[in-house]
């Protein structure tokens, strides 16, 4: 397989308080993290973008993925064929089924990992936990990797719901931390109080620069940069707050998507996109099915299949899914066992995850599990592998590190690697 090549660019840089980088620097020195000089390379500017669905609380890979009809473990389901010959997924994806020639499969994942939390921050991460350092999150690493310094639009967005919160941006610093859209709502505070103008309002924020430029030249600290980061991205956004309106859409779309949240929530993140915005993440929830498994799927899936196929199908057609990768994930999955609720409980040891569009090769099928579900038996991974797989395929060097107030700190986990047949 080729492997996607990565535009050699400069080192990136953030400041650091003095007192949190001092004690950065000691976890990173007693880790091993601080390595030697920098060799991250960045694809800024490049377009490439990333969007995350993750289904909350754990779906299941056997209604979903790597469904195992007519086995004890299988449940009532069939597998359907899909656009890919000779690969099936679960029934209740009919329409995600015809998008597979544009998407890929892992189905053999195994961190083992059974806890939410746990699970959840090693998803994001691509860290095993617990992790000897604060590591920040895919969507911090790649607005960081990917958005050109003067993009003016927040670089990490997170559409939600029900479920999960934004994850972290560590020592990257708030420019890359999740801009949370609660319901798919724009930004609280981006609306321009009624009764201020748009000049009065720009008035009132040079003199607020001005002021603050004074104070900076005296002490300047990483605080002062951040508060004065917020409250220009603030105002910017003021400008734009039309990009998060996802009522300008037509009525067309709002139906083709859907009028519930779900819908709402991939047609807003259809908007971000086009508009740029490197990394966007919607959260669907809540697949934590204990109980009435079987039910719960049915109606979570029915929900989730008809926008998701949608968004990819409008991706692919207006010429974004090659510079976007797609990926459809949780902090784990589904037991194969069938418990006394009819349901299935956390299992991190043999699930799958979806990944598809830039850097993918698009029908793939990467591992696999036994007849039952039970245990990998072909090409295991984990949560690193995904975490550099989805870097290299936007063309950031995912062995490479991050300068931090003149250190380095290692971009993903080196112990780790991508899945290089997943690339294509």
């Amino acid at each position: 397989m080729r492997h996607a090549t990565n535009p050699a660019c400069g080192s990136v840089e953030h400041l650091l308080s003095r007192r949190a980088l001092l004690g950065g620097m000691a976890a990173a020195a007693a880790t091993g993290l601080v390595r030697r000089p920098a060799l991250a390379r960045t694809v800024q500017g490049s377009g490439k973008r990333v969007l995350q669905i993750f289904l909350h609380g754990g779906s299941s890979q056997l209604e979903t993925w790597d469904p195992k009809p007519g086995t004890a473990t299988g449940g009532p389901f069939r597998a359907i064929p899909t656009s890919v010959p000779g690969l099936h997924i679960g029934e209740l994806l009919p329409r995600t089924a015809l998008q597979m020639h544009r998407l890929g499969l892992v189905r053999s994942m195994a961190n083992g990992s059974d806890d939410h939390g746990r699970g959840q921050r090693e998803i994001a991460s691509g860290r095993t936990q617990p992790a000897p350092l604060d590591v920040p999150d895919l969507g911090a690493v790649v607005a960081k990797a990917v958005m050109p310094d003067d993009f003016p639009l927040p670089g990490h967005v997170l559409v939600r719901g029900a479920g999960g919160g934004p994850g972290s941006a560590s020592y990257l610093g708030p420019r890359y931390a999740a801009v949370v859209m609660e319901d798919g709502k724009a930004p609280p505070f981006t609306d321009r109080p009624a009764g201020l103008d748009r000049d009065a309002d720009r008035r009132r924020a040079l003199l607020r620069a001005r002021a603050n430029d004074r104070f900076a030249a005296r002490r300047r600290t990483a605080d002062t940069d951040a508060y004065t980061f917020s409250y220009d991205q603030a105002l910017d956004l003021l400008d734009r707050r039309d990009v998060f309106d996802v009522e300008l859409e037509s009525e067309r779309d709002r139906d083709r998507y859907g009028r519930h949240e779900f819908g709402r929530h991939c047609l807003l993140a259809r908007r971000l996109l086009e508009h740029g915005v490197p990394f966007v993440q919607v959260n669907h929830s809540n697949y934590d099915t204990h109980f009435e498994n079987f039910d719960f799927h049915i109606e979570q899936l029915g929900e989730f299949d008809g926008p998701f196929a949608t968004l990819v199908e409008d991706l692919a057609a207006r010429g974004l899914l090659e510079d976007t990768l797609v990926c459809v994930m949780s902090e784990f999955g589904r037991t194969p066992r069938i418990n006394a609720g009819y349901g299935r409980d956390h299992w991190g040891k043999s699930w799958s995850v979806l990944l598809g569009g830039a850097g993918i090769q698009p029908g793939a099928v990467i591992g696999a599990t036994n007849a039952d579900g039970t245990e990998v038996v072909d090409r295991p991974v984990d949560h690193g592998h995904v975490f550099h797989t989805i870097l290299q395929a936007i063309g950031v060097d995912s062995t490479a590190d991050f300068t931090v107030g003149g250190r380095d700190y290692t971009i993903a986990d080196p112990a780790k690697e991508p899945i290089r047949e997943m690339l294509a």
